[in-house]
C-alpha cells in the first residue's frame, strides 16, 4: 500500500473541485453533501489507517468535514486541490488524535528530538497537493525500495518519529533514519526534476 489515499485523491481533484470549493464557499448545503459523497470515503480510509478503529474514524470523518465548512473561506480553488487539502486536515486530526491517546496513556512517550519529529514530512505533502503530479508522485514512490517506502507510509499515515518507527520495525535507530534520509533525497530528488521539466 503506497499512500493510496493521496494519489487516487490526486487523480480525482480537479476543474470540478474548483466548482465544488466556490459552492461551499457560497455557503451551499447542497455542496457539502457532494463533498462527503466524493470524499467521504476517502477520508475514512486515511482516518482508520492512522487510528485503526472504525467508531473514531468515524468520529474523526465529520470533525474533519466541519473543519472544511468551518474553514472553506481560507481556500483558494486557484492555488491547489480540494481533495488533498480535505484529506490533509484529516489526516492531521487522526495524528493529533493518535498524540493525544497515546500523551495520555504515556506522558513520556512523545518526548521527541526535533529531527526526528513527523513535521520533516509535512512540507513534502504540500508539495503534491497539485493534481497534475499524480503521476510524477507514483514514479518517484516506484524508485524507493521497501524499506524506504514503509518508512513514508509510518509516517503519513501514522505520524511516528523515526525512534516509534525503529521499534516498530525491529531496527535499529541508525537504520531507520538511514532509510528516511535516502527516501526524502529520492522524492526530493524526482520531484525537484519533475518541477523543473
Amino acid at each position: 500500500m503506497i499512500l493510496p489515499g493521496l494519489i487516487l485523491s490526486l487523480e480525482l481533484s480537479g476543474q470540478h473541485d474548483e466548482d465544488l470549493a466556490r459552492r461551499l464557499q457560497r455557503r451551499d448545503p447542497d455542496a457539502m453533501k457532494d463533498l462527503y459523497d466524493r470524499f467521504g470515503r476517502l477520508a475514512y480510509s486515511v482516518v482508520l489507517a492512522i487510528v485503526r478503529d472504525g467508531g473514531t474514524a468515524e468520529d474523526l470523518v465529520q470533525e474533519t468535514f466541519l473543519r472544511v465548512w468551518n474553514r472553506i473561506q481560507a481556500f483558494e480553488p486557484g492555488r491547489g486541490a480540494l481533495g488533498p487539502w480535505l484529506l490533509a486536515i484529516a489526516r492531521n486530526r487522526a495524528i493529533d488524535h493518535v498524540r493525544s491517546s497515546s500523551a495520555r496513556m504515556d506522558k513520556n512517550a512523545y518526548e521527541l528530538d526535533v529531527r526526528e519529529h513527523p513535521s520533516l514530512f509535512v512540507d513534502m505533502s504540500r508539495e503534491v497537493e497539485n493534481t497534475d503530479h499524480a503521476r510524477l508522485i507514483r514514479a518517484a514512490i516506484a524508485k524507493l525500495n521497501e524499506n524506504q517506502q514503509r518508512v513514508i507510509e509510518l509516517a503519513y499515515y501514522e505520524g511516528l518519529s523515526q525512534t516509534e518507527m525503529a521499534t516498530r520495525l525491529g531496527q535499529p535507530l541508525g537504520t531507520v533514519k538511514t532509510w528516511v534520509r535516502a527516501a526524502l533525497a529520492i522524492l526530493r530528488e524526482e520531484l525537484g526534476q519533475a518541477v523543473a521539466a
